[in-house]
């Protein structure tokens, strides 16, 4: 928009020069109008798209659902009961209905004749498919009033529900002896179980030893199939296993020193040299078997008595215990007639079990003066006479935490609050690698019925199972029938370790926070390793 004066050096060369001048002009401005007609196609090009867009979306709402497509209802969320219940519902149709049989395929064998057959079976493909809709629609109904039927009658405490429920002993013992014979068992298997199902054995190491000792029979009564290509997975899957299943999922869930046990024994097997002979073999799984009986168990005992005697003083301690262990029976035996201290024992006791009864006639006929009372007056004797508790344990888990009998937690912690030392004697095969911090998680459900019978007079734990435990008049004879009563028998609790003055091992008297450091000592890992 400027005026310039330009000079020439003569007349020729200034008609040239504007020439030249017009020529750049016209070609500027040409580009400047292409670069604009450039841009305004882009935006033109972009609102088209943006059209497009928004037409496809608009479309794709206002496309609607298909009529054929039958979308089935969400299914509720079924607790564990009610989802048992649902299928054992859904197997008691199956069999009640017996099953419809597939209908013949019609039309001829050419090819139009298959074309109006694949149209026809889509089509009743989708006829089916509804029909299915809706009869699973009605079925779900059928089976959520069948689960709720179920919930109401259900007996078991909604906070413990994932526990596996207590097996009742059948009168049917034989049979299923011989049951068990036909599927390859042996008849000293379900002997066993029927006495850890009827409670029969109490106590982790009565049923470590005598699940080791069925072990033993079975190895010496069983021989390899003559075909086998290495005994040791013959033996491992089936003579050690099944009988190991049978006790866990058909008669009571196995402790912790019955799984460390089978533990030592199926390492045991596998460390083996596969070019054995099987009569070798055996010999040296049934000395492997006798050494893990006494070593762990025996000479275990004989130990923790020697270090927890040491803590007894010679006159006037007043020793409290609860319920029964064979360890501080040994213990509390061992000091009064090995080493002639003079004390008096509090046996405190709980029911349904009542196991303080067994301690209290073993101590009474070693002559040891005893107290027998009951849990509920525990808060009464701890502040006015104990001097010492001494505890068994059932599992001594890895964070210093002790699994005893229920019962067990509430006297540590009265002890403890009323400043007296509290001793635990464990073996340490019980120990378990496993932390637990509470007693719901990990636990094992008792027998309701033992709640209901209010009879405390139980000579021993044979007797529970032989007779008529429902009285006529009796408070809780129809708990069953009342719809807002739940019974519950828990086996265990956790004692935390805080509660705990010292664990006795044989290997000495340690502080519940060194269990992690014994554990990684005593690793069954090692018994069969080989040494340079």
């Amino acid at each position: 928009g400027s005026n310039a004066i330009i000079f020439c050096r003569s007349r020729s060369s200034a008609p040239l020069f504007l020439a030249r001048l017009k020529n750049h002009g016209q070609t500027k401005l040409s580009a400047k109008i292409e670069h604009k007609n450039q841009h305004n196609n882009i935006i033109t090009m972009g609102a088209e798209e943006a059209a497009a867009a928004a037409a496809a979306e608009a479309s794709k709402k206002e496309k609607k659902k298909p009529t054929n497509i039958v979308i089935p209802p969400k299914k509720p969320k079924l607790s564990k009961a009610e989802r048992r219940a649902l299928q054992e519902a859904q197997r008691a149709a199956k069999a009640e209905g017996g099953g419809s049989k597939p209908k013949p395929k019609k039309g001829g064998g050419d090819n139009n004749g298959a074309a109006s057959n694949n149209k026809a079976s889509g089509a009743d493909d989708k006829r089916s498919t509804a029909e299915g809709a809706a009869d699973g629609e009605g079925q779900e109904n059928i089976s959520g009033s069948s689960a709720t039927d179920n919930k109401k009658d259900d007996k078991t405490v909604s906070l413990f529900s994932h526990l596996p429920q207590p097996k009742h002993p059948t009168d049917q013992h034989l049979s299923s002896i011989s049951s068990t014979i036909d599927n390859n068992l042996h008849p000293a298997v379900p002997t066993l179980g029927h006495l850890y199902q009827t409670h029969s054995l109490l106590g982790g190491n009565a049923r470590c030893r005598a699940m080791l000792q069925t072990f033993a029979l079975l190895l010496q009564s069983y021989t390899p199939p003559p075909d086998t290509r290495d005994f040791r997975v013959d033996v491992d899957h089936s003579l050690l296993k099944p009988a190991f299943q049978y006790w866990t999922t058909q008669c009571r869930p196995h402790s912790v020193s019955m799984g460390n046990a089978f533990s030592f024994l199926k390492l045991a097997v596998a460390n083996l040299e596969r070019d054995l002979e099987w009569n070798e073999a055996r010999e040296i799984l049934l000395e492997s078997l006798e050494a893990y009986v006494t070593e762990r168990i025996q000479y275990a005992g004989k130990a923790i008595s020697r270090h927890a005697g040491s803590k007894i003083q010679d006159k006037g301690d007043v020793i409290l215990v609860f319920g029964r262990s064979e360890v501080i029976n040994r213990l509390l035996l061992d000091a009064a007639l090995t080493d002639g201290k003079t004390f008096r024992v509090i046996v405190v006791d709980s029911r349904p079990l009542l196991e303080g009864r067994d301690t209290l006639e073993i101590l009474s006929r070693a002559g040891i003066p005893c107290t027998y009372v009951l849990l509920n007056a525990l808060s009464y004797l701890m502040m006015r006479e104990v001097t010492k508790v001494f505890l068994g344990a059932s599992a001594l888990m890895s964070n210093g935490s002790v699994l005893s009998r229920v019962g067990t937690a509430c006297v540590a912690l009265l002890a403890n609050s009323n400043h007296i030392p509290v001793l635990v004697g464990c073996e340490t095969y019980k120990i378990c690698n496993r932390v637990q911090l509470e007693s719901i998680t990990g636990n094992e459900l008792g027998d309701a019925e033992e709640v209901a019978f209010t009879d405390c007079a139980r000579v021993g734990p044979s007797n529970r199972w032989g007779e008529e435990k429902k009285k006529d008049g009796s408070v809780l004879s129809d708990w069953k029938s009342q719809p807002n009563l739940k019974l519950l028998n828990l086996m265990y609790d956790l004692t935390p370790s805080s509660a705990v003055t010292g664990i006795v091992t044989e290997v000495g008297i340690l502080p519940p926070s060194s269990v992690a450091v014994l554990l990684r000592e005593m690793n069954p890992d090692s018994a069969f390793k080989g040494t340079d």
